[in-house]
């Protein structure tokens, strides 16, 4: 699962709209809940980018492999409690229901924790696993080419980034 910072416009504005029909929250001020979801998921976005640039100078100051990446970047989001990968969207559903209970522009919650978890995890679900789908619409397109070799990776990339663009998907 990916969160791309092109679709967090689209992701906030899917949440207050299913946590305002149902009547899980109650706003005034729906784009002002919007925008202070998007600063979530933003400052996500940021921690993780920091992360992986810090991941990545340990792995070239200590010379090692691209698995060893993986292992320094899972290291350091344990050390800072910022959840990467498969946690990633527990750890920003934490944030947004810290972030309801703080927010000037949410006047009242009705529901539970669990239920307005269920219903933002629903969201970003829907929206993040746009990863997988796009990396079967690229395999599909260069199933001729043999997976693994140099000409596929090169291929892979080229066309990874024509699916995302006609998608309107950006890093």
């Amino acid at each position: 699962m990916k969160l791309y910072s092109s679709k967090i416009p689209v992701i906030a504005m899917d949440i207050v709209r299913a946590l305002t029909v149902d009547g899980d929250i109650e706003t005034s001020s729906p784009r002002e809940v919007e925008a202070d979801i998007e600063a979530v998921l933003k400052e996500y976005l940021r921690m993780e980018r920091d992360l992986t640039e810090k991941a990545k100078d340990r792995v070239e100051a200590m010379g090692g492999t691209r698995q060893d990446l993986g292992r320094f970047k899972k290291q350091l989001a344990d050390q800072r409690n910022v959840g990467t990968g498969g946690e990633s969207a527990s750890y920003i559903l934490n944030q947004l229901n810290a972030i309801f209970m703080r927010s000037p522009h949410v006047e009242e919650i009705f529901s539970d924790d669990d239920v307005i978890r269920r219903k933002c995890r629903k969201v970003l679900e829907r929206h993040m696993n746009e990863d997988g789908e796009i990396d079967k619409e690229v395999r599909d397109k260069i199933k001729n080419l043999q997976e693994g070799t140099k000409t596929w990776e090169v291929e892979y990339a080229r066309v990874m980034e024509q699916v995302k663009r006609k998608h309107g998907i950006s890093e």
